[in-house]
Order: structure tokens, then sequence, then C-alpha cells
């Protein structure tokens, strides 16, 4: 009898139909039945000995929340026996409603429930024990989890211990993870979670990579990534972390329309056995970057959301250097109409357009040094610097800086453009908010970068200190200073923090009613509660 191994994980989720995601212990017929008569089946699809399906839901009527179970072969095992959450709905949006989009990043499992967490109560555990405890909680319409979804390169205690019984830690990577089996541990370790298990089952949720889903720095250089492949690990790790990413997280974020004009997805099923076509895209992934794309789009009625992969579809090479390749530019900038089609454009990026002033100029002055600016040991020492401080945000690809920023400014200034264009990150363990403007004149509405980060994870007093110092007036002259070093253009575009910095294991909710928008960051307390530390209305009133 076919057993759930993982998820349900809503995903997809519009007016009429959505979708659902598990894994399952043998070949199967999933299927998904809600309480008005809504329901979906898929067949499993296996990838390296593990099965998955992806079952679409149709039926739905806009405005209702239908509780839903999960068969297999008609066994049901959703809900768990016995299960203390309340049941799994699938929640469709009437046309006119707000939009909750709830949103943040890095996030180390949570340890044991006998064991003491180190960093902290975990705020999506606290999220979902608030909204499974209180009937009249009002639930995140959407989840965007912006990076770090699981750390390849900095693994549990007890995932060591499980790594150990696999093989030699003394050889490198030793502790962090090689292959597929190994990947798909660290999913159960983190997706398994009780709390986590029953929110992704209950709240749909989009998701994007970050380094640690791989390793830290991931992509940071050219000369980092010869590093790597020299070592006799990285193809491997390279190419699970791929896989798995494409099975645990990618999928979820497509349509049903676009599933099904996916040649990946239809190759995987097109056999018994998936495992080749998908070692076959991570392969182009790896050495085609215009052949794939791990960036996506999805409206949430007149809300316009637009996921930018700032990983794995960079150019490295010092003379061409990008976040984004050409084609993934031309992507994103197609994706961006100022038609009137939405009333807010949402660009999520795992890492940060906007930083600390001296955090950015520190890193355009080092992408200077390493393109040569100021001579061959100059650029030995700042490709030292890259990698030693991490320095490769969007401000370390200046050319992408500028024309994102350029980007931005054609569609918040265009007659038919949004009410606001709100840039989500994640990735540096603090919140903060800045907000945008264009000295030669740029958008009338507001452009803001909304940062959360981590969810579930911890920041050094160091680095709390110098993301203070960032943003004072005394760092904004050091990095203008380092800037003029650098022979540095003045950035296109003038920040100023409105919010922050925020630390701790916290959350921010962006919520979007007609041409408003109005922001609640949320952090975990020491009694395992999350409590409002700033709210917000980010448009006129």
């Amino acid at each position: 009898m076919a057993e759930l191994r993982l998820g349900p994980l809503l995903r997809y989720t519009d007016g009429s139909c959505a979708t659902v995601w598990v894994e399952t212990s043998r070949p199967c017929t999933a299927e998904v039945r809600c309480s008005d008569g809504a329901s979906g089946t898929a067949p499993t699809f296996q990838v390296a000995g593990h099965h998955y399906a992806l079952i679409t839901v149709t039926g739905l009527q806009p405005g209702t929340a239908p509780s839903y179970e999960v068969h297999l072969d008609d066994t049901p095992v959703w809900p768990l026996p016995d299960s203390r959450f309340p049941p799994s709905v699938i929640r469709s949006s009437a046309a006119g409603d707000a939009v909750r989009v709830t949103f943040g990043s890095c996030r180390w499992a949570a340890p044991p429930a006998d064991g003491k967490d180190p960093v902290g109560p975990d705020a999506l555990d606290t999220l979902a024990r608030r909204l499974a405890s209180d009937p009249d909680a009002t639930p995140p319409d959407v989840l965007l989890l912006l990076g770090d979804q699981v750390y390849a390169d900095e693994t549990s205690e007890e995932t060591r211990r499980w790594l150990a019984g696999r093989r030699d830690l003394d050889v490198p990577p030793g502790g962090q993870v090689t292959d597929y089996e190994e990947y798909c541990h660290l999913y159960y370790e983190s997706w398994l979670d009780p709390e986590i298990r029953w929110l992704l089952s209950t709240v749909p949720s989009f998701m994007i990579f970050d380094d640690h889903d791989i390793v830290d720095d991931w992509n940071t250089s050219a000369a980092w990534l010869a590093d790597m492949r020299a070592t006799d690990w990285w193809q491997q790790r390279l190419l699970a972390g791929l896989m798995s990413y494409w099975v645990h997280q990618h999928v979820g974020n497509l349509s049903p329309a676009e599933l099904a004009h996916d040649p990946t997805w239809a190759a995987v099923h097109a056999t018994p056995d998936g495992t080749n076509a998908l070692r076959a895209l991570a392969e182009r992934a790896d050495t085609d970057l215009a052949s794939v794309r791990f960036s996506y789009r999805r409206d949430f009625g007149r809300v316009r959301l637009v996921m930018v992969d700032s990983r794995a579809a960079r150019v490295l090479e010092e003379d061409h250097r990008a976040m984004l390749d050409p084609g993934e530019a031309a992507w994103l900038r197609d994706q961006v109409p100022a038609d009137g089609s939405y009333d807010h454009l949402l660009i999520g990026t795992s890492l940060p357009w906007l930083l600390p002033h001296l955090v950015h100029h520190t890193e355009a002055w080092d992408a200077a040094l390493c393109a040569g600016e100021r001579g061959a040991r100059w650029a030995r020492l700042g490709e030292r610097l890259r990698r030693g401080a991490d320095l490769e945000h969007w401000a370390a690809f200046p050319r992408s800086f500028a024309a994102l920023a350029a980007l931005i400014a054609e569609t918040g200034s265009a007659p038919n453009g949004p009410a606001g264009v709100w840039v989500l990150s994640g990735d540096v363990h603090h919140g903060y908010l800045a907000e945008a403007s264009w000295p030669s004149g740029g958008p009338s509405v507001p452009v803001m970068q909304l940062t959360c980060s981590p969810v579930h994870n911890s920041v050094p007093l160091t680095l709390r200190l110098g993301f203070r110092i960032g943003w004072s007036a005394p760092a904004r002259l050091l990095g203008r200073l380092l800037a003029r070093h650098g022979r540095c253009a003045r950035p296109p575009v003038k920040w100023r923090k409105r919010g922050g910095p925020w630390f701790g294991n916290q959350l921010m909710t962006l919520t979007l009613r007609a041409r408003s928008a109005h922001l609640r960051l949320e952090r975990t307390t020491a009694n395992d509660t999350l409590h409002t530390v700033h709210e917000a209305h980010l448009t006129p009133e």
C-alpha cells in the first residue's frame, strides 16, 4: 500500500483550480477530494527512486475555502490520524479581495521538539500555531519563501549523524550534502516538522532558491566557480541540488497551463524513471544559461509577482558580468508592461536590490577592483574580499543594478503604471525598509525595498553592528570614498531607510487592496508568539 512520505503542499491557486504536491512511498494514483466536490487526480512520477505527484484540483469556486483530503490508490492518507491541526483547506480568492502576501527567507530546520532552540522560535512554526489555534486569525493568501529553504552546506547535528552512516565525513565535503538522496533528507528534516507540514498544506506557497540551497556564495564569480569545478564533489552537488529544487520547489511554482507546455515536465512523465531527463535539465542549467529558466510570474487578481532568479541566471565573466543573462533580462522586461493590467508590482529576488549605503558602495568598489579598474594586484585583493565578505548582491553587478533601476523607473512612471513597486528580498539576516527616489526624475508612485530575514536563523553581533552602522551618515561618506577610489559611476537611484534594521526571526506581510498597500513586520518572542514591531501604510492615504 502506498504511503504519504512528504506533503501535501498547496502550491498554485487561482479562482477555479489549484495544485497539491506530494511524495509517496511507491508508484500510485494520488487524488485530492474537496468537501465541496472539487477534485483532481495524478499519477506519480519517479526521480532517483522517489515518487512524486502534482495534482491539479479543478471545480473550485471563487471566494470559498473547502477542506480537502488526500487519497493514494483510494486510501485516505491526509489528514493524518489523530491530527491536532484543523483540516487543510484550499482558499479561492474572489475578484476585489485584498491580497495578503507573507514573506521571508533563511530557515534552518527547527530542532527536535525536546531540544533547546539556539536561535529562538521559528517564525513559520509560530505562524502555524497561531493560525491553528485561532479560528478568527486571518491567514496569508500566499507565502513567499525567498531563498535558503534548506541548507546544503550547514547541516544539523542529526543530519551529520545520518550522513556518517552513509559515508566518511573526513572526505570533502564532509558534513555537507552531496547527492539527491541526501538532499531529500534535508527536505524531510525541514518539511516534516508538524507545524510546517500543516502550514504548507493550507497556505499556498511560492519559492525561489538562494545560495545555501546549493552552497554558500554560489556563483559569486568566475574565479569562484573555477575553483569549485576543480573539486571532485562539486558537480554531483550542483546537479543534485538543481534536480531536488526542481522537484520539491520549482514545479509547484508553475501553473497547470505552464506545466502542460514544459518540456522537462513532459520528459519526466514520458518514462518510468525521469531521473535522466531531470539530470539533463540540471546539466543545461550549469552549462547553457539561456536554455533554462527558474524565474516565473504569478498574478493574484490585480497584484503581479515577478520572481527573479538571481543565482543561476548570472553571467560571471568579468567583462560581461551581470546578475541576469540577456535572455533573462529580456524576459523580466516583458513581464512588467505598464498597461494598466495590475495595481501593484512585486519583484521577488532573494538578494536585496537596495542595501545599507556602506554595503552598497563597498560592493560596487569591489566589483570595480575585480574588473581591473586599479590593476592586477587590486583585482586579486578584490576577489579575496568578494568571497570573504559575501560581496555579491545586486550592487556587485553595477550594470544590472542600474538596469533594474531603469526598468522600475520606466514601469512606475507610466500613466497606466502600478500604484507601487515593491522589491521583496531576504538573505541578509535582518529586516528593513528602504525607499527609492530618482535624482533626475522618476516614478511618482512609491518604490520600496522590503527585506525580511531570517525566518529561523541567527546573525553574529559583529554583523548586527555593521548593518546598523551601514546606514549612518559617516558610513555613507566612507562608502563614497571607496566608490571614488574604484572610479565607480554614481548610482542612478537614491534611497533612504524608512524602517529598521530589525533583528530576530521574523516575517513581513504586505496587504494590498485596490491601490493601497500596508506592511506589517512580526518577530518571534521568547514565549513563542509573533509580536508586531512595525506597521506602515506604504501608499498615500
